[in-house]
């Protein structure tokens, strides 16, 4: 979901301006990892949603292009999610840029090119739940079986609270212990994150009860119908 915060002294144009820089670096985003905007949760992680170091050059570079922002590819670090990442490139803007006059006079921007449509990424879940999980177990990813019971790779009550910690760190979510044991492999342990993480498309219902949230604008709100149809 598109819902950026607002913070409690930024001006109305100034808000509106990063929700519509928020939807730009997740089309950008969308169009790197052969994705639909849509699919794409920009409070996730880069990592989590599957942008590698080879990824995230070519990520920043098309954000510059298409914003006339000047980010470094070293931001990702310091701003590890879409939203945080659009609240940094909004400092870097040129006070004259196109980018900026666009989006002060709302002249439309030609929409992103097309991407393919998948569902969640299982297989991309497992390759960095092996990655977690190899890390406390002090071995490689490629010697964990994603079949392979966790009680039998040697995940106790101990470790497998540190891995849930991990996990939850990466994908923001916030499962407890008991998840290991009704879902006891990384195969099952991904395909119930996959299903967890799959993001939800704008509606009309959704925006209205952010806006009684005080999470979005009016204006905030008919951009992002307007831009999700």
């Amino acid at each position: 979901m598109l819902s950026v915060p607002p913070r409690p002294d930024a001006p109305e144009g100034s808000l509106l301006a990063l929700v519509n820089l928020t939807a730009d670096v997740v089309a950008v985003l969308a169009d790197v990892l052969g994705l639909e905007p849509e699919q794409i949760n920009p409070r996730q992680t880069f990592r989590a949603l599957g942008l590698d170091s080879m990824l995230a050059v070519e990520f920043v570079a098309d954000v510059n292009r298409r914003c006339g922002t000047a980010v470094q590819v070293g931001a990702l670090a310091d701003h590890p999610t879409p939203v945080a990442f659009a609240r940094h490139a909004s400092s870097a803007f040129p006070a004259a840029s196109p980018a900026a006059a666009e989006r002060e006079e709302g002249v439309p921007r030609p929409a992103p090119p097309a991407g393919r449509t998948t569902g969640p990424d299982v297989l991309g879940v497992q390759h960095v739940l092996k990655e977690e999980l190899a890390a406390l177990l002090a071995c490689s990813p490629h010697d964990i079986d994603e079949e392979a019971p966790f009680r039998l790779l040697g995940v106790d009550s101990i470790l497998g609270a540190e891995f849930l910690a991990a996990v939850n760190r990466v994908y923001g979510t916030a499962e407890r212990g008991p998840v290991l044991q009704d879902h006891p492999t990384v195969a099952a342990l991904a395909a119930r994150l996959a299903r967890v993480l799959a993001p939800r498309p704008w509606d009309v219902d959704s925006v209205l009860d952010f806006v009684r949230d005080g999470r979005l604008g009016i204006d905030e709100a008919v951009t992002l119908l307007s831009q999700h149809g």
